[in-house]
């Protein structure tokens, strides 16, 4: 009955309003257009070419012009002899990454927040920071060029005791572990800057009061500073598993050969090589398409747990 019968001149002053809020605060609007734009062209205007999955794209036709086949290329990717595998690559992969690598910032953080020497702080800080800024295709040949049976220094090692050279990077049962853990020690520093951010909003007065109270500095950490961190712990969390299909493809690619293939293969690494080399345009975005819709399906439902266990979450 309120909402049939609300008055026209109070909906005009609301109308007004709005406007001159807007008006008042046309700085910030403008300051926040250049994003926008941004996101529109490169986030959601190219969604259009996503139709690409549904037809046999032609450059010379076009993609409107190019014939739609419809599920044809979903239908060949999940009957091949390859989808399996590759799914339980990226799988294995991701969460292995997530459930070994997530903690870790977390606890890094925590140590150098309590550590009372602040001046070694920054140092352990730098060195951790340091390895972020190596570039991924530096990494992979640093991590091939250290392990190398003939000249790498881990092998080398190895034989000044009396062991036989391994060769690492083509042990399949080596290699995800090679690249989760290189890819840990490379991340921790970094990510760890917003736990830091997070603890350095602590008011000190509860560590005083919980030093005369008795509380050893474990119990400062699990009670006062793990608290404070817990929701922005939660919302990278939701964010990892909504992107748990979404490796990056340049150090997997970067560190493939024909012996580990069979763990290393993953669906960023299939669409370069079906999309790129063998120029099957539709077949890959079909592929990239049930990758993305995957990780939304993922990101829904983490956040949707999140939400009804707790008040974190990112919607």
């Amino acid at each position: 009955m309120g909402i049939k019968n609300k008055d026209p001149e109070l909906l005009t002053i609301n109308k007004k309003s709005a406007l001159t809020r807007f008006l008042a605060s046309k700085e910030l609007y403008l300051f926040c257009l250049p994003g926008l734009i941004i996101t529109i062209i490169f986030h959601y205007w190219p969604l259009y070419g996503a139709q690409i999955a549904f037809r046999q794209y032609s450059v010379r036709q076009g993609i409107w012009a190019s014939e739609w086949v419809g599920l044809r290329h979903f239908v060949r990717f999940f009957s091949g002899p390859f989808a399996s595998q590759i799914i339980w690559n990226t799988l294995v992969l991701s969460f292995y990454g997530l459930v070994a690598g997530f903690p870790i910032p977390i606890v890094l953080a925590l140590l150098l927040n309590s550590f009372r020497h602040k001046r070694y702080t920054k140092v352990i800080q730098t060195v951790t920071y340091a390895p972020h800024f190596i570039s991924v295709v530096v990494m992979a040949g640093m991590i091939i060029m250290f392990l190398s049976p003939r000249v790498g220094i881990i092998n080398t090692f190895m034989g000044f005791l009396g062991i036989e050279p391994v060769n690492f990077m083509g042990e399949r049962s080596l290699w995800r572990h090679i690249y989760v853990w290189s890819g840990i020690w490379q991340g921790m520093g970094w990510s760890s800057v917003v736990y830091f951010a997070a603890l350095s909003g602590v008011n000190p007065e509860l560590h005083e009061a919980a030093t005369v109270d008795g509380a050893t500095k474990f119990q400062r950490i699990l009670h006062i500073d793990l608290p404070t961190i817990l929701p922005v712990a939660v919302m990278l969390l939701i964010l990892s598993l909504g992107s748990t299909f979404s490796i990056g493809f340049e150090k997997v690619y970067a560190l493939q050969n024909p012996l580990n293939l069979a763990v290393s293969e993953i669906i960023s690494t299939y669409v370069y090589k079906i999309g790129i080399l063998q120029n099957d345009v539709s077949f890959s975005a079909a592929v990239g398409l049930f990758n993305s819709a995957v990780n939304a399906v993922l990101l829904i439902t983490a956040n949707s747990i999140s939400r009804r266990l707790s008040d974190n979450a990112l919607w």
